[in-house]
């Protein structure tokens, strides 16, 4: 199954930009054998997901588990991902 990761962003969210190129990048450097399906979502087409995390976005979730919101840092980002693909 791998390692589900949503990014939830929204239009002209200039943290969202910078965190997304940290996610891709990232993702980029992880050894193939970690299998990790990115879902990216507007919260702004989702009114639940707006009403929750209007103001923390950008928000990583890995697995349905809230990870970081606002920045992602690369290295607690990686190191979350081994941990998922490890428990399995």
């Amino acid at each position: 199954m791998g390692v589900q990761v949503q990014f939830l962003t929204r239009s002209d969210c200039g943290l969202c930009d910078t965190a997304r190129g940290v996610v891709d990048s990232v993702l980029a450097d992880l050894p193939e054998q970690i299998d990790v399906q990115l879902s990216v979502v507007d919260i702004d087409s989702d009114a639940q997901l707006q009403a929750k995390y209007d103001w923390d976005v950008p928000v990583v979730l890995i697995n349905g588990r809230q990870h970081s919101f606002h920045r992602v840092d690369p290295h607690r980002f990686a190191q979350a991902l081994r941990a998922a693909h490890e428990r399995g």
